[in-house]
């Protein structure tokens, strides 16, 4: 319906109406009167329509971002424009999917020159194909007593891809000359495999690094510098199942592994080492194999954002086989997951201790924020109790699933959500100085 009543009408007729039933009441023969009032509205309201701007005048352009990451806010931007006769203002109103959030949803914005323009914020919750569903533009005649309206369904899609904003962000950091201390990269020198360069000895370096040919030489002595060597093979493994699809700090668990992942892929191609992208949940989903160079980097990041939500429960039989069988030499496998109790995980630990028999597993997991609360919450009724004595036995059981991997080899990292990436970059360095690979 493009055309109907404005709230200014109905109190306008309901405001006249006691009135002229009083007058109809005492003067009977005056019952016109009654009549009148309601005619002389339908009039006004006939009249406010036939001024007001006409649907056909209206034209509404649509200006949305080519993509989103997701997590990320962009604008969505609704110009309108009148031709001939304009209100004096519109109302604007989008209607987005699921995987789309418009913050404020409808704007009412003043039109001069005969155009005007509405924007929205546009908040990325789900990877995928996010489509605009609906516009809607309305506004009144000169009177106030009338609406006139345009709906629109335009076949927009914004697609909503991993946070690549974040991944640069955080890459660019690392590799800036002016990073400050604690935040740049710098661990390629170190106990590494690989002669790099002679040093001056000072206190503190490895008395095995001496050069005593050197150092008879130049009549000091002088140690030798080694650099972590590279091309080591890195596989980013990522559980896509059932758990991996819950929300952890407003933001899906799969999502904030793939952005680690690919910050994780773009520091170790920037760095010299080969790295791949692997998922699964009942079964294997999406397989890169190593690649090298930064070149290769936008390959891996669209193979990532095929990694689907799924309400699939997490087969680890399957995916960690054929895992293995993908690997032709040691290397290091970085496993993003979740689990839910020792039950759940009991498959799980059996095949990343039988992966870490040759290869070196980094088992990335989110701690448990909502646990830690309630566990750590000063009981106020009976029931908090019972849920701080919940939530402490199951953060036990996840903790001796945990201690059951480190005794089988597996180096662990629990972070919270939003300090995953940082944290998981800084323990990739760790092992590459310390060459565990």
């Amino acid at each position: 319906m493009n055309l109907y009543p404005t709230r200014r009408v109905i109190v306008l007729a309901a405001a006249g109406a006691p009135a002229a039933l009083l007058v109809a009441a005492a003067r009977p023969e005056l019952w016109i009167v009654a009549a009148g009032w309601g005619l002389l509205t339908a009039a006004l309201l006939v009249a406010d329509a036939a001024l007001a701007a006409p649907v056909s005048a209206l034209s509404l352009g649509l200006h949305a971002p080519g993509l989103i990451g997701v997590g990320r806010e962009e604008m969505l931007r609704v110009d309108a424009r009148f031709a001939g006769s304009p209100p004096r203002e519109v109302e604007v109103a989008v209607a987005v999917d699921e995987r789309l959030e418009a913050a404020s949803g409808r704007s009412r914005v003043q039109v001069r020159d005969g155009a005007a323009s509405a924007s929205f914020p546009l908040r990325a919750l789900r990877r995928g194909e996010g489509r605009l569903q609906g516009v809607w533009a309305r506004w009144r005649g000169p009177l106030g007593l009338v609406w006139r309206q345009r709906a629109q369904q335009p076949a927009l899609i914004v697609p909503v891809t991993p946070d690549m904003a974040a991944v640069r962000e955080e890459g660019m950091k690392l590799f800036a000359r002016d990073a400050p201390m604690g935040v740049k990269a710098q661990l390629e020198l170190g106990e590494g495999a690989e002669f790099h360069a002679l040093k001056e000895f000072q206190t503190g370096m490895d008395l095995r690094a001496i050069d005593w040919k050197q150092s008879a030489r130049h009549g000091r002595l002088v140690g030798r510098e080694y650099r972590a060597e590279r091309n080591h093979s890195i596989l980013l493994a990522l559980d896509s199942g059932r758990l991996m699809s819950a929300p952890v700090a407003g933001q899906a668990r799969i999502d904030r592994a793939v952005n680690a992942a690919l910050l994780l892929a773009f520091v170790g191609l920037k760095l010299g080492d080969r790295v791949g992208v692997f998922s699964f949940d009942a079964r294997p989903r999406v397989n890169s194999g190593v690649v090298a160079g930064l070149r290769a980097f936008p390959a891996l990041q669209r193979l990532a954002a095929e990694i689907d939500y799924s309400t699939e429960e997490t087969n680890f039989t399957l995916g960690l086989t054929s895992l293995a069988g993908r690997l032709d030499r040691r290397a290091l496998v970085v496993i993003f997951t979740d689990f839910a109790d020792p039950t759940s995980a009991a498959l799980m630990v059996e095949h990343v201790g039988r992966l870490a028999r040759t290869h070196l597993i980094l088992l990335v997991t989110f701690r448990d924020e909502e646990l830690e609360q309630l566990a750590a919450a000063e009981p106020l009724e009976p029931d908090d109790v019972s849920r701080a004595v919940v939530a402490d036995a199951l953060l036990r059981q996840r903790e001796s699933v945990l201690a059951q991997l480190r005794r089988l080899g597996v180096q662990i990292l629990e972070a919270r959500a939003a300090e995953i990436g940082p944290t998981l970059i800084n323990r990739y360095l760790d092992v590459m100085r310390r060459e565990l690979v």
